[in-house]
């Protein structure tokens, strides 16, 4: 690498844009139990402990289990989800999810 050329920075949405919508006029999307895929790389942005900055925390396709849903700035639902293989909770968003199992908590 030259002197001119750095390493690509993880680039880092932004929480809030113009076109978002009040998630929390309606009920939540996913449940608690939901088994789900990760839609996209997550990767530590300083507010895991722990862990180094711009270290992946899980990978697109990593499967875990909706454990608790919270909201964050008075407008968006966020999903804890567990990465149980990775041993690592995430908060993440419902676009951010793929529903694999609705049913996977359901009583047989």
């Amino acid at each position: 690498m030259t002197g001119k050329e750095t390493a690509a920075p993880y680039r880092r949405e932004r929480a809030r844009s113009a076109e978002d919508t009040n998630e929390l006029v309606g009920p939540p999307v996913l449940e608690q139990g939901f088994k789900v895929k990760a839609l996209r790389d997550v990767r530590n942005d300083g507010t895991y402990p722990g862990r180094p900055v711009g270290d992946f925390l899980i990978r697109e396709g990593d499967v875990g289990y909706v454990i608790s849903i919270g909201t964050y700035l008075q407008m968006y639902y966020i999903y804890a989800v567990d990465f149980y293989e990775k041993r690592v909770v995430v908060g993440m968003r419902a676009r951010e999810l793929q529903v694999m199992d609705a049913h996977c908590n359901d009583p047989q």
